[in-house]
């Protein structure tokens, strides 16, 4: 049987990029990226790829703190048929981790707003919602959400 625990890998490599980009313009299509695009990405903030065993079920993207406030963004993503599983929670929390250690006091996330399983998980973990927006030129909307601070 395959073990299919939760493995986190640091994006390294051209496979290992093009499959965060797969699981990127798959879940927000809207926001599709280019290879090209996705490298320029890989050099600003820390990307990351999921594995349940060796299946790639999802990526995360950590932006590291920025302000007097220090407010990082964490976005964990999970293909549809690998979600209901824990593997956004395992996922979400590796990615929290390192944004703590990087010195974040705030988080915040962003979801497509059409996308009600993204909106449902940051809500169970807290997450609030801060400002809905639709970018110049674009017809997606987005949601931007926000972490309470830790106690």
């Amino acid at each position: 049987m395959t073990d299919l625990r939760l493995r986190i890998e640091v994006v390294a490599g051209e496979p290992a990029l093009e499959q965060w980009r797969h699981v990127h313009n798959t879940i927000v299509p809207p926001a599709a990226l280019s290879l090209d695009e996705v490298r320029e990405r890989a050099g600003r903030y820390r990307l990351e790829n999921a594995y349940a065993g060796d299946v790639l079920v999802g990526c995360s993207t950590v932006r590291p703190p920025e302000g007097e406030r220090a407010v990082a963004t964490v976005i964990a993503r999970v293909l549809p048929g690998h979600r209901g599983r824990g593997h956004g929670a395992a996922l979400y929390d590796h990615a929290l981790a390192h944004a703590r250690v990087l010195g974040a006091r705030v988080i915040e996330t962003c979801v497509l707003a059409v996308n009600e399983d993204g909106l449902r998980f940051a809500r169970a973990r807290g997450f609030a919602e801060v400002e809905r927006y639709v970018l110049d030129g674009e017809t997606a909307e987005w949601v931007d959400l926000r972490a309470p601070a830790p106690a």
